[in-house]
């Protein structure tokens, strides 16, 4: 009786490890957050901005045996719902279900900086920095359950203001104004992962600025990064 009740409550785990959860950060060469992916039931994944909109969303029939850099989806043919119009208008007409996963937004009534955007999908919990923190990163992601995301303020002219600053406990850093012309902004290190860059002396043209050093896609602490290039 033990070994079955063992075995049940380690099938409750996995089921649960494949529910909703964050997989991937694709980020731009100069650290602009351009999608934050959830996985869901079903192999469904849901790429949200750092605005905390749904920007694209399918089925990745290529999940858990090889990356899929261009996050080709196809459609899911499961169920969908949408809100109706006499929910509140700030979410009237946006999907509330794919599959088993509810998606809630917040409403007309909350914060100024939260209005229609993703509350929860499933049981992650979303929150948005507000506008009285910093005018570099109002508005965009704070939190997805336990996942902190923060970014460099407004700091005279600096040049990483407004960028992905953490995820977590994984810091990233840029290289500066005074670097080479080819990869000054760019993308220096994800956590412990460093990155190079041909530069301005490269003979070959078309590989300045590429990267030279450091993986396209990293895993770091967890969650996959990928640089879109």
């Amino acid at each position: 009786m033990k070994k079955l009740f063992l075995s049940a409550f380690v099938t409750l785990l996995f089921v649960s490890a494949m529910g909703q959860n964050i997989s991937k950060i694709t980020l731009g060469e100069t650290g602009n957050l351009n999608a934050i992916t959830f996985d869901l039931d079903e192999n469904v994944v849901v790429n949200l901005t750092q605005e905390g909109g749904i920007d694209t969303w399918g089925v990745d029939i290529y999940r858990g045996r090889y990356e899929n850099p261009l996050s080709k989806m196809e459609a899911y043919t499961g169920r969908v719902e949408y809100y109706k119009d006499n929910d509140n208008e700030a979410f009237r007409g946006k999907i509330k279900y794919i599959g088993k996963t509810l998606i809630t937004y917040y409403a007309s009534f909350d914060d100024e900086t939260h209005i229609g955007k993703i509350k929860s999908i499933g049981k992650i919990n979303l929150d948005y920095h507000p506008k009285y923190e910093n005018e570099a990163y109002t508005g965009r992601l704070k939190s997805a359950g336990a996942l902190t995301f923060s970014y460099y303020p407004a700091f005279g002219k600096d040049p990483n203001t407004g960028k992905l600053k953490g995820v977590g406990n994984t810091n990233i850093t840029y290289y500066g104004a005074f670097d080479d012309k080819e990869y000054k902004g760019k993308i220096k290190s994800i956590g412990h992962v460093s990155y190079t860059y041909y530069g301005s002396s490269e003979t070959n043209k078309g590989l300045r600025g590429r990267i030279k050093s450091g993986s396209q896609i990293q895993p770091v602490n967890g969650i996959k990064f990928y640089i879109k290039m």
